[in-house]
């Protein structure tokens, strides 16, 4: 039993105390005084119920006695337990030892590293363990001082943080009472560095954004992060898509758990199938795999170009979305996950509902939570940061000094188009810094397509007769115009054309209410 008495700062109230406790012969196990919250702590062995109904109102009747009652623990034992979890649960090894290098505590990873039982381990000189720092010598030194060494454990290389442990003393200095020992494999170690630069690589910081554009992008990424429902990520080809998703869940309260991706244009529907919803071979149990869904769970999978999905794998999707379950390829059972979809797109998906190509009930499935990110043209802003930065990254891997890029070029860097955006714009630049003989970084080191002022970026790919890109684009234009339009004659009026000029061409490219709806 323990009590918790609420007491003045009054000398003898204490004696007052356990001369009550000796007139009941209630055996005394601890007190604890807490001179700052005017606390005093008990601890005796349990009392018959009797006894404490007579005990209590006696201890309230002391001079000073403000209130007592029951607790479940005193303040020593709470500070013992609170400490040995934290070490029981800390991944790296704790060591501690007195003024005489001989061990007093060690907790589990540290007896893992040491390939010793932690209570054989009690009383052993620590120099006999960790190999390579005299660590009495440190504890005899005049000043005895933080350290971080190396040392060696069973032959493996270990850091370790050596802390001295000092207790207070009203008449003179701080007393020497021993040291803690951090020590940490250099796996251990390499693991965590590996962590810390995958954050900055995946984090909201790695994103450039100075532009107006890009900073809203992040700004609404940083909010939406946190919430639980699909991310739509849209923009052209190269803008860093995968990158915000990254950023997103490495933000988000998933960011402990896998984030997986699968390139719905890459592959054929029935690998894209089995590679996201997995498959049982029941014939030959090593063939069965699971999905990347079942491997993400927890996590974030994120799916690049879901606008190449096909039919059968969108309505998967779609049942998935709905209530968190799917069915591996060939299996009958259903499994149920935890995971959050990011997909991206550089499609008109509306379009593609429109056209009957992509699912209308999982595209607002999907399109919950949307971030658009304007492509590099639009962010003028962006270019300069992001040459820095891609030919820094590049001149440190090859080892060579970094270049300075002259005004010219930069200014040729932010008028060029960028049709493959910041893709196109880091290969342009590692290109030029692999084959550079020079100092400055000019024009003439960049090998990118023609472009001027005038004529703008001939695209080198571009495909079939200027008539037949004049009706894509005219197609689309429809499209998108004739459902805000209540009649044909007033998108014709809309658009500055006849009504038979606008019906025909509704009729060439096969638009009509049935087709689209409205």
């Amino acid at each position: 039993m323990r009590l918790e008495i609420h007491c003045a700062d009054r000398m003898g109230i204490a004696q007052e105390v356990l001369n009550i406790l000796v007139s009941y012969q209630v055996d005394l196990k601890g007190i604890e005084v807490d001179a700052i919250n005017s606390k005093m702590f008990i601890s005796m062995p349990p009392i018959e119920f009797e006894i404490f109904q007579k005990l209590m109102p006696e201890i309230r009747l002391i001079d000073g006695v403000e209130d007592v009652k029951t607790t479940a623990f005193m303040p020593s034992e709470r500070e013992h337990n609170e400490l040995k979890t934290l070490l029981s649960v800390l991944p790296d090894g704790i060591i501690s030892i007195d003024t005489k290098g001989c061990v007093r505590l060690c907790n589990d990873a540290a007896a893992r590293d040491l390939n010793i039982d932690k209570f054989e381990v009690i009383d052993l000189n620590i120099n006999n363990l960790l190999k390579g720092f005299n660590f009495n010598r440190w504890l005899e030194s005049d000043e005895v001082l933080g350290q971080t060494v190396r040392v060696e454990v069973s032959g493996e290389d270990f850091i370790a943080d050596i802390l001295p442990i000092s207790v207070p003393d009203a008449s003179s200095e701080d007393i020497l009472a021993g040291a803690v020992i951090n020590i940490k494999s250099q796996s251990r170690l390499g693991q965590q560095v590996s962590v810390f630069r995958r954050y900055g690589q995946e984090s909201f910081s790695s994103i450039q954004s100075q532009s107006t554009a890009m900073r809203r992008v992040v700004r609404e990424a940083k909010r939406i992060s946190h919430l639980e429902a699909p991310i739509l990520i849209l923009g052209e080809t190269g803008t860093g898509k995968e990158l915000l998703a990254r950023a997103c869940h490495f933000s988000s309260n998933r960011s402990m758990k896998p984030f997986l991706a699968l390139s719905c244009a890459s592959l054929p529907d029935n690998v894209a199938e089995s590679e996201l919803f997995g498959h049982i071979d029941h014939t030959n149990e090593s063939l069965t795999k699971r999905g990347i869904l079942e491997q993400a769970d927890g996590g974030t999978v994120f799916l690049d170009e879901v606008g190449e999905m096909s039919t059968q794998l969108q309505t998967k999707l779609l049942r998935f979305l709905q209530d968190g379950t799917f069915r591996r390829v060939g299996d009958e059972n259903e499994v149920k996950v935890n995971v959050r979809i990011i997909a991206t797109t550089q499609k008109d998906l509306p379009g593609m509902v429109q056209e009957g190509a992509f699912r209308e009930d999982l595209y607002y499935r999907i399109n919950v939570l949307t971030l658009d990110i304007a492509p590099l043209r639009d962010r003028k802003a962006d270019i300069s940061p992001l040459s820095n930065h891609f030919i820094q990254k590049y001149a440190h891997q090859m080892g060579v000094k970094v270049p300075e890029l002259t005004p010219e070029c930069l200014a040729f860097l932010e008028q060029y188009p960028w049709p493959g955006n910041i893709r196109q714009l880091e290969n342009a630049l590692y290109r030029a810094v692999s084959l550079l003989d020079d100092e400055k970084l000019g024009i003439e080191h960049l090998q990118l397509p023609s472009f001027t002022n005038d004529l703008g970026y001939l695209e080198s790919d571009f495909e079939g007769s200027l008539d037949q890109a004049v009706k894509r684009f005219e197609s689309t234009l429809l499209r998108k115009l004739y459902p805000a339009y209540p009649s044909s004659r007033q998108l014709a009026k809309r658009l500055g054309l006849s009504h038979t000029a606008v019906a025909n061409k509704l009729r060439e490219y096969g638009i009509n209410r049935k087709t689209i709806k409205v």
